[in-house]
């Protein structure tokens, strides 16, 4: 497992344990050990998620310093906006138990500029107090990007976006690259629906698994991935890809099999 340079300098692990959808403490415990003892130590939850406090309370009772773990958060798109930004930051802090995050993300830019802007805003003070070690965003198309580079200060360090092979946005990529922003990839494992016959061909090949397939394919491609699971033999599985690489060819194979659709809202205009 390695880190990857964000364009600030800030160094973040290429896999994370995303918490999406836990809601039991006690699960949440378990899978967060779990994690730790295969080597993870990135974990991405968010203000939508509902989870930070339970996150906080399982990271409080670990042995790892909190200057070893890497936190990423959320602001959640009722609380965009630049006063309630800045109020819901401090809340995250509270409940993940920490006074700072790794790196804080908008979750979803929406379409109204005004309101976007005035969240990065909030996010850059805040970056610049020394609070926030990065700031991002996600879901973010190359319009929005613009919308911010053209009146900031802080060009984004991440973007996240749905990326698996049947959403693969080339040209969101390199144009980022080009940026220097760092590409992090959500639902990297299409829901689990891994099993299509181009990837378990490979898995076959290559002697892994399906979802080892597709997250080597991702970090290989440049990107940050967290895939998502509670389970101890899954989250071990998902850590277990830094031992072979996929040649040349079986990366465009994946590449190629793109459709171009979201499986949930579409960024380019999906508001709330």
């Amino acid at each position: 497992m390695y880190d990857i340079e964000l364009n600030n300098g800030v160094k973040m692990p290429v896999l994370g344990l995303g918490i999406y959808k836990m809601t039991d403490e006690g699960e949440m415990k378990d899978a967060v050990q779990h994690a730790l003892a295969a080597g993870y130590r990135s974990f991405d939850t968010a203000q939508m998620y509902g989870n930070e406090g339970m996150l906080g309370n399982v990271l409080e009772k670990t042995d790892i310093s909190r200057e070893n773990l890497f936190l990423t958060s959320k602001v959640d798109t009722g609380n965009m906006g630049y006063e309630k930004t800045r109020a819901s930051f401090t809340r995250s802090l509270e409940d993940l138990k920490t006074d700072y995050l790794d790196l804080f993300l908008v979750h979803w830019p929406g379409q109204k500029k005004q309101r976007l802007l005035d969240t990065w805003s909030a996010m850059e003070e805040l970056y610049f107090q020394g609070k926030i070690r990065a700031i991002g965003v996600c879901n973010c198309q190359i319009r929005h990007l613009e919308w911010i580079l053209e009146n900031s200060r802080v060009t984004p360090a991440v973007n996240q976006v749905e990326r698996n092979p049947l959403m693969n946005d080339e040209e969101l990529f390199l144009w980022c690259r080009e940026k220097g922003i760092q590409m992090e990839a959500w639902r990297p494992l299409l829901k689990g629906n891994v099993d299509l016959p181009e990837i378990s061909e490979l898995a076959g090949k290559y002697g892994k698994t399906p979802a080892q397939i597709l997250l080597r394919w991702e970090i290989q491609s440049g990107y940050i991935v967290i895939p998502k699971s509670v389970h101890q033999e899954r989250i071990f599985e998902n850590a277990d890809i830094f031992d072979f690489e996929l040649d040349e060819t079986d990366m465009s194979q994946l590449s190629s099999m793109n459709t171009g659709k979201h499986s949930s809202h579409d960024p380019e205009s999906y508001d709330f």
